[in-house]
Formats: C-alpha cells, structure tokens, sequence
C-alpha cells in the first residue's frame, strides 16, 4: 500500500528534466543517473513531466515511460510527482491512473492550456476531475504558458476541495504569495511551493515550504543546503549560496536569444557534467559547438566541480 505523503511538504523537489536520445527515445541511463545524482544531493522529491520535462512536446507513450521508469528507479526513497497537465481532462485522468498504478505519489496539474478559463470554470473543472482522480494532487499556478492565473481566492477555494493538498507557484510574484499565505492561514498543511530560483529565500523566510527548482537537477546540494540556510534564517550561508543561484540563472540559463535558454541551458550543462544526454524535443533543438563551448567555461567559472562535492 503506498505510503501517505507526509504534510507539508517541505524542501526542494527537483523538477526533473527528460533525458532524450532522440525525438521518442527516452535515455534511460541518463535517466538513472539524474535520479542518483539529485537524490544523493538530499532533495525532498522528485517531480517528473513539469514544464522542465517538456511534458507538452512529449509523445503519451514517451510520457507513461518516463513515470514508469521513474517509480522504479526511486524505489520509494522521495515523493515522485507526476505532471499530468494536458489539454483534455481524460487524458489528465489517464496519466494520472498511471501514476497511480506504478506507485507515484501525487499528480500535479496546471490549468488545460489554450483555451482561457474563468475563475469559476476552472473551480469546477478542478472539482470534477478530482471525483476521479486517484492520487493527491498538486495545482500548478504556471500563468506564462496557461494564460490563467489561479487567483488567491481560487486557492483557497481549491485547497478546501478533498484530495488537493499544495500548490506550485511560478508567478515569480511574492505579492501573490502574501496574499495566498494570508489566505491559507487556517490550512497548515497545504503545501506551498514556488519555482522560481531567485526568489527560495526570501520565500521560505517568509513561511514557504520550499522551491520546485530547476537548478538542482544540476547542484541538488546547493539548493538543498540553500533551503536550510533559509528555514534557520543564517544569512551567513544564504548570502554565498545565493549569489550562486543568482549566478546560475544569470549565465547557464541566459545563453543565446532564445525564450527556450534555461531549458537548452541546463540540458546543455547536464550534459557536458556526463549526466544525460541533451536532446531537446520538437520544436527546439540542443546548443549547437560555440553555445556548448559557452556553457563549459560557465561551469568552469562556476567552479562547479566543488559543487558537486
């Protein structure tokens, strides 16, 4: 029987890029070692098929694959959570019994994506699939790429709907957080989450449960050692280690004029660290020699090596 999540959830859960071989092959051994190397680095869990997973661009067979392998990999030692965002409520269902059957622990769902929903149809929408849903999930505020910001007071009305338990935050805006924290006052179990890297300090200082950051796919012990840093409010620690975040997001994410750089970015660094392969799904492709050569020296100015330690 599957292990009930512990609530909150706290620290950093590592939105796990899909390590490719091509356009429909999983890279299965690189796979293996992202799963090692970010466990080993302490994050609190995993979550797979997010927009670091480039869950849109990938094929439903690509997408079951990815969360079978990972429950197997994990074997159980963090919280897998599986995105089943998709355009069409049944096949957020699909994916999320899938999830079920192979042992994840939670679903996470942004708003279905093209068509903008209201504030009132996007409750109801939540309502319905959650009578069906077989696993706790997790809403996913994700306005750039949904067109649907989950207002504060939408939320709050979710967190009282059985079998929802958090939220993931990329707004980057921490007047949002202000006022969904005030809002939540009465429901400290409901985990809050946000993405944006910058901003996991000032978060968890101000009562956040931790960061679903991209960046730890690559130093999971930074991030981690971050968030703690945080949690005890040593600005001793949180200074140094997040002028290093600062520095990831200003260099490894910032290479060539593309809206996909953070994503090439940390494929790119993943890769030339012996990590994964970094294949990008359709329709982007991977740095090309100059922009790779780009990246290493970025590491190299990192000093990542110590890092990694």
């Amino acid at each position: 029987m599957q292990k009930p999540l512990k609530l909150p959830l706290t620290g950093i859960i590592t939105p796990l890029v899909t390590p490719l071989l091509d356009h429909n092959t999983l890279d299965v051994n690189g796979l293996e070692r992202l799963i090692e190397h970010t466990i080993s680095g302490g994050v609190s869990g995993l979550f797979i098929l997010g927009t670091t997973g480039e869950f849109a661009s990938l094929s439903y067979s690509l997408r079951i694959e990815m969360i079978e392998r990972t429950c197997k990999l994990v074997k159980g030692r963090v919280p897998v959570l599986a995105g089943v965002t998709d355009s069409a409520f049944q096949e957020s269902l699909n994916l999320a019994r899938i999830a079920a059957d192979n042992g994840a622990d939670a679903v996470v769902l942004s708003p279905p994506y093209y068509y903008k929903t209201s504030q009132p149809e996007l409750l109801e929408y939540l309502t319905r699939i959650m009578i069906q849903m077989p696993l706790p999930l997790f809403i996913y505020n994700m306005p750039v790429h949904t067109k649907v910001m989950i207002e504060p007071e939408s939320v709050k009305a979710a967190s009282e709907i059985p079998g929802i338990i958090g939220i993931k935050d990329s707004s980057a805006n921490l007047s949002y957080f202000n006022n969904v924290q005030y809002l939540l006052k009465g429901n400290p179990d409901f985990t809050f989450m946000v993405g944006p890297e910058e901003l996991v300090p000032e978060f968890v200082m101000l009562g956040g449960h931790g960061g679903v950051n991209g960046g730890s796919n690559m130093f999971p012990r930074l991030y981690v050692e971050l968030y703690h840093a945080s949690v005890n409010r040593d600005f001793e620690k949180i200074l140094p280690l997040r002028q290093k975040v600062l520095q990831i997001c200003a260099t490894i994410y910032s290479v060539g004029n593309y809206g996909s750089s953070y994503l090439k970015g940390l494929k790119c660094a993943l890769s030339v660290m012996g990590i994964c392969d970094d294949f990008m799904a359709e329709p982007f492709h991977k740095f090309k020699k100059p922009e790779r050569t780009k990246i290493e020296k970025l590491l190299d100015d990192l000093n990542y090596k110590e890092l990694l330690k």
